[in-house]
């Protein structure tokens, strides 16, 4: 069985910014066949920045709380910044992750990029952002 950290534990047992948003601004979805983890990610902008950021989940507990953090992590953030989040800077910020679950990383900033793009291509469409 892995062993988690205090702060993975903490995001998985009470994760932050759970649900949908409605009318987002853009939606990234990812999903693993290999384990079964499924993200979903919806994001406000305002300003070029992350005014919300929230997620559904279905997964194991390191995939629960890899979308948690990265909710919190990229609140705030410029789109631009946002689009840096690491899979290894997921895995620090939350104290590490098994080598087992590491992928669980990779699925939050995959499927926090695709809400972002999303975000861009929409706007482009329209000719300008919110």
């Amino acid at each position: 069985m892995p062993v988690y950290s205090e702060k993975v534990m903490d995001h998985f047992m009470h994760p932050r910014n759970v649900g949908e948003i409605e009318n987002p601004d853009g939606v990234g979805e990812v999903g693993n066949p290999v384990c079964g983890d499924m993200m979903s990610f919806y994001i406000k902008v305002r300003d070029n920045r992350l005014a919300d950021v929230k997620f559904k989940t279905f997964g194991c507990g390191a995939a629960i709380a890899v979308s948690s953090i990265v909710s919190e992590m990229a609140t705030g953030m410029t789109l631009d910044e946002a689009m840096k989040i690491t899979p290894r800077l997921v895995a620090d910020e939350l104290g590490g992750l098994p080598k087992n679950k590491f992928h669980c990383s990779n699925l939050g900033h995959e499927a926090l990029q695709k809400a972002i793009k999303d975000y861009r291509s929409k706007t482009k469409t329209k000719g300008g952002a919110k």
